[in-house]
């Protein structure tokens, strides 16, 4: 399966992944500049990712589902439709709570 490529100035995406996508990636650049990035992440439930952490500012939005961010020792649950902001160099992990689609920006530091 080729990967899509990185969207142009102008260029209509669409959040949600259509049926056929929802097993076949965990995450799908959909565009890149020298100063932002945003990634789409499927997660089936009980998917996790390890303590992590980026230079830039990031922020996670769930658009479906729900997950469950631990960040600075707290646990925060987002449910669609909401977005948590995380300061650059901050330790975080994510689990999916329910099959989840999430958009992650991230601001990249030159």
């Amino acid at each position: 399966m080729m990967s899509i490529p990185h969207a142009v100035s102008g260029q209509v995406l669409n959040i949600l992944p259509a049926a056929h996508e929802l097993g076949a990636k965990q995450s799908t650049a959909l565009f890149k500049s020298q100063e932002l990035e945003v990634i789409r992440l499927i997660l089936p439930k009980d998917k996790t990712m390890p303590t992590h952490q980026v230079a830039g500012e990031i922020t996670v939005q769930c658009v479906s589902g729900s997950i469950e961010m631990i960040c600075n020792g707290d646990i925060q649950v987002l449910n669609s439709g909401q977005l948590l902001y995380l300061s650059g160099g901050v330790a975080h992990s994510l689990s999916s709570r329910e099959d989840a689609v999430v958009l992650l920006t991230i601001v990249l530091h030159r």
